[in-house]
């Protein structure tokens, strides 16, 4: 079992979310914040993010890492998304890389996310939620 995630709603109207472990974002639906079909691409950007790390590091050096955009097609009648589309941008305009190592960084990048990347792997698959509701008195 992963680690446990909980929220928490605010008087303002807006949500908390916490870990076990201290972790703590807050979100909502208004101005500003972070929806939760938001926060399903930035588990997916992230995912890429820290699954590619290593790939860019060991060739840009310490620090270095990508910019990943992520959006959806959203499908109203269903209330879901239908698919993502994520973009991978790593900025290696400093390294001097010749095209082979260009491609070659290109080729370990992708291949660490789609093998680390938990969140793609989820998501490309269909996932069962179990819900309970408990109502206390």
């Amino acid at each position: 079992m992963g680690k446990r995630i909980w929220v928490e709603r605010n008087k303002d109207g807006s949500w908390d979310a916490f870990s076990d472990e201290g972790a703590h974002i807050k979100f909502g639906k208004g101005r500003g914040q972070f929806s939760p079909g938001d926060l399903m691409k930035v588990a997916l950007a992230a995912c890429g993010a820290l699954s590619s790390r290593f790939a860019i590091e060991h060739a840009l050096g310490e620090g270095k890492g990508a910019k990943i955009v992520v959006d959806g097609t959203y499908d109203a009648d269903g209330d879901s998304y239908l698919n993502f589309s994520e973009q991978v941008t790593v900025d290696a305009t400093d390294a001097g890389l010749s095209e082979e190592d260009a491609a070659k960084l290109k080729e370990r990048v992708t291949r660490h996310i789609e093998k680390s990347c938990t969140v793609m792997h989820t998501y490309e698959q269909e996932t069962p939620v179990r819900m309970n509701v408990t109502v206390r008195k």
